[in-house]
């Protein structure tokens, strides 16, 4: 009892020494006096040089994708570690963990600079235990029922349109990390088909715009790629794979953020780098669970 008090102390003292920080370096910088106050950072927008670094670091990772799924084998991201680790990875996905690494492409052997902005780059695996491909595959289409699968994250779902293996899809995504942001998304996604036991997708987010005062009478929509730029792109991958009395799913994200100002990097920028990752767990999470629930 006496290490707990002692423990909540200490976090408590951490808390009022980070604020106390933040109070006296806002007698020199405004825009931090703001942020202590729940203010949202000051609007961004996305330039020319901005995307088109994005779109550079997108054709690589396709490129990548493209050539690891013709290939056919090693199709999940633990395949490619030492034996060892490996095992291990794949004991610790049947106990029911998700595995994730943090992803960069290079360009010639060189980090792709993005002025103004920042590229996430996550992939997370889990497994489905004694659930079939189609099962996966019937739920992942179902996007009229997102907001039941994903919810809370995702609020509003809808089918636009439907030919074949293509859709596009309206998805309303909140997000909330220190302030709560709600997106308008539009997704074109397809879906194929590599075998009896084996799929992937991919989907691009072809509209994304933030929603201000969600919810309430003047709700409205901000111009894409002029707001408050916490998602301006957001590029999908999935592989699907039936084996070991199971489904092994991976998903990878790409996805693009406002760069984040130099006096606020060291306060805002560990929350913005996390929401990447923290999503892509869960969504994993979530699609295990929507399967199950489903059988």
């Amino acid at each position: 009892m006496t290490r707990m008090v002692r423990h909540l102390k200490a976090m408590h003292d951490n808390r009022t020494r980070l604020r106390a920080i933040l109070l006296a370096t806002a007698a020199v910088y405004p825009a931090v006096a703001d942020f202590t106050q729940g203010a949202e950072p000051e609007p961004a927008k996305l330039r020319a040089n901005t995307l088109e670094a994005f779109d550079r670091y997108v054709k690589l990772t396709k490129a990548r994708n493209e050539e690891e799924l013709k290939r056919g084998t090693s199709l999940l991201w633990i395949d490619q570690l030492p034996a060892p680790e490996r095992a291990e990875a794949y004991a610790a996905l049947k106990r029911g963990e998700v595995k994730m690494k943090k992803l960069e492409m290079l360009d010639s052997g060189k980090p792709i600079a993005c002025p103004g902005g920042i590229i996430h780059h996550w992939t997370g695996v889990m497994f489905i235990a004694k659930a079939k491909l189609d099962e996966l595959l019937r739920m992942l289409e179902d996007y009229n029922k997102h907001s039941v699968y994903y919810g809370p994250d995702v609020e509003r779902s809808k089918i636009e349109s439907r030919s074949g293996d293509h859709f596009r899809v309206f998805l309303r995504f909140r997000r909330h990390k220190v302030i709560t942001v709600v997106l308008n998304t539009e997704h074109e996604i397809d879906y194929f088909h590599d075998g009896p036991e084996r799929a992937h997708s991919r989907s691009s987010a072809v509209r994304i715009a933030e929603v201000e005062n969600p919810g309430k009478s003047d709700e409205r929509e901000k111009p894409p790629g002029d707001d408050g730029g916490f998602l301006w792109r957001m590029e999908t991958w999935w592989r699907m794979e039936e084996r070991d009395g199971g489904v092994y799913v991976q998903s990878e994200v790409v996805s693009l953020t406002r760069d984040i100002p130099v006096v606020l990097s060291w306060v805002i920028k560990p929350f913005v780098t996390s929401i990447p990752k923290e999503t892509l767990t869960a969504t994993l999470v979530a699609t295990r669970k929507a399967v199950q629930g489903r059988r």
